[in-house]
């Protein structure tokens, strides 16, 4: 029998900071939806199978999200302490419903994020609540006054109950509640409210219990998710994309600087809650360059990851032979640059993309046996030399799992059950299989992310361009002002800067995403420039009163994944 295929499978786990302020309300709900859905149901699923081997990737700044909802979900249950969330204050009862007609608008419209054909419609009372209003495409405005608290709260606890994972709906609370369907009264909310903060209350330690037993690698990305080749050097964007104009700007200005302090923040923030260091880095959005690898290798990281494209783009910038490279042999293999231990490994476009956008419509056992088939034929492929190639498959934790039949329940327990048994694969993790395979020299790494083999899609456009360029002007800001400031605003300042570096910000800038999470996002990171300015002491510049990017378009999967391949420059 032909010797084991390695395979990694890496989950990473990210949201930025979505609060208006260091301590301010959340403008948007999106870590604790997605820590209720589907953090929660990742640790379920690979609790569920103690064979099954994985990594999961988590952003510092997440984490201490996670435990900020944590301690308002229980001051709440202990002291009713309202929220800093408006959802949760009005799912509490903590806030009345508003009589006002625009902020019921809001609240309609808020509680219809969801994807319709897997989380409302296959929940009748739900689908019922919104089946006036198209779903929150079309509210009418004079039917809003007559509605009375009631639909206000049972659309609240239903949209709670649809973002609920399936291990959380398989609870007696939730089964009770869903049975009840409507008129939920402030017993029943409390109910769930409980059943969400027990969720949160245990929710890191799961992770940690599961790395302590060898089953899972944690590691970690910069604390606030930025893109570190573009921090230190504005132009590594030409290698992969030679003809993408430039922000105005030269470049971010101690951009080494501020890349070093995401690290070591990063590393503070993840050792407080796993109790150890990590050995594997995920730069953020698998963004790298030589010069950001040299400097995570200085910290002691073992390996990093990238995306698909940048292998094609760096073994041609390597000069590899046209037989090496279509043969896609070193795609699978882990790489180091000349006079470096920290290993690369590259993900498999094509299989991570079947996770992340086609299986969602086909039968659970029929996927997971065609990806497994998949990985088996790489197997066959590499002959007699499978135990010393890796197979990586690298994709976001939380953005698919709304697209698959109940939050990918089917999908994952038969995935997980077909790899876990196959006699072809062995599952690992990167900072094993950093030890147990031979390195490839990689004489050249183009810089460039997972998606598209570029940064296209946080630079190189007009919308991201203008948002690189605000950015500039406040570290410009920061920089002449920063040691006039007293030591405790001097943290918070610094702290605001590194929300403000973020991806995530530029990610949404474009013409080619939805036009109100282009708003959203666009109206939180002007906003954050300006509390950075306020912190300075500064007068907030005119210039971020003006909207950056309108958006617009129909992205793929609502703009909150992207496909490893691609054309063009932006989507």
């Amino acid at each position: 029998m032909n010797k084991k295929l390695n395979v990694v499978l890496c989950w990473h786990m990210h949201q930025p900071w979505y609060r208006e302020t260091l301590d301010g309300p959340y403008r948007l709900p999106w870590v604790y939806l997605h820590a209720m859905k589907d953090y929660t149901d990742m640790a379920a699923h690979l609790e569920a199978q103690p064979r099954m081997r994985a990594v999961v990737n988590f952003a510092p700044v997440l984490l201490e999200q996670i435990d900020d909802y944590d301690r308002q979900l229980q001051a709440w249950l202990k002291d009713a302490r309202p929220f800093d969330d408006p959802l949760l204050n009005q799912l509490s009862g903590a806030i009345p419903i508003a009589e006002d007609i625009a902020a019921r608008k809001k609240l309609v419209m808020d509680c219809s994020r969801a994807h319709a054909p897997r989380m409302i419609d296959p929940y009748p009372a739900f689908a019922e609540l919104l089946g006036w209003t198209k779903h929150g495409h079309d509210i009418d405005e004079a039917l809003l006054g007559f509605l009375n608290d009631q639909y206000f709260f049972d659309l609240l606890t239903w949209y709670h109950l649809s973002w609920l994972g399936h291990s959380l709906k398989q609870t007696d609370t939730a089964r009770r509640l869903m049975k009840k369907a409507r008129n939920f009264d402030a017993d029943d909310r409390r109910a769930l409210l409980q059943l969400i903060a027990d969720a949160f209350t245990d929710l890191i330690a799961r992770y940690r219990k599961l790395h302590e037993s060898g089953q899972i690698e944690i590691s970690m990305s910069p604390y606030g998710h930025p893109i570190v080749p573009l921090l230190l050097d504005f132009d590594s964007m030409h290698c992969a994309l030679p003809d993408s104009p430039s922000p105005e700007a030269s470049g971010y200005p101690g951009g080494g600087k501020r890349a070093c302090w995401h690290i070591e923040h990063g590393l503070r923030v993840f050792e407080d809650h796993f109790g150890f260091r990590p050995v594997g880095m995920w730069l953020s959005e698998g963004g790298v360059s030589e010069e950001a690898v040299k400097l995570i290798e200085e910290y002691d990281f073992r390996w990093t990851a990238s995306g698909e494209g940048v292998w094609h783009n760096s073994c041609y910038l390597s000069n590899f032979g046209e037989g090496q490279l279509h043969s896609r042999r070193t795609l699978f293999k882990s790489h180091h640059l000349p006079d470096q231990e920290c290993r690369l490994f590259f993900r498999d476009d094509g299989l991570s993309d079947l996770i992340g956008f086609e299986y969602q419509g086909w039968e659970a056992d029929k996927a997971a046996a065609d990806f497994v088939g998949n990985l088996e034929n790489i197997a066959d492929f590499l002959a007699d030399q499978p135990s010393d190639h890796v197979v990586s498959i690298i994709l976001d934790g939380e953005n698919a799992w709304e697209h698959y039949p109940d939050n990918g329940n089917a999908f994952l327990q038969s995935l997980y059950e077909h790899l876990a048994h196959s006699e072809r694969i062995k599952l690992t993790t990167f900072a094993e299989a950093s030890i147990s395979t031979t390195g490839l020299e990689l004489p050249h790494l183009c810089a460039g992310s997972w998606v598209y083999g570029s940064f296209s899609t946080w630079i190189g456009n007009p919308d991201k361009n203008r948002a690189w360029d605000r950015l500039v002007e406040a570290k410009l800001a920061y920089d002449a002002h920063i040691d006039k400031l007293p030591a405790g605003k001097r943290k918070a300042a610094e702290q605001q800067l590194a929300i403000c570096e973020g991806s995530d910000w530029f990610w949404w800038f474009g013409d080619y995403n939805p036009s109100d999470s282009v708003r959203d996002f666009d109206e939180l990171y002007r906003q954050q420039l300006k509390n950075l300015h306020t912190l300075l002491g500064l007068a907030v510049p005119a210039n971020l009163d003006e909207p950056l990017s309108v958006g617009g378009g129909n992205a793929e999967g609502g703009g909150s994944m992207r496909r490893g391949h691609g054309q063009g420059s932006g989507g």
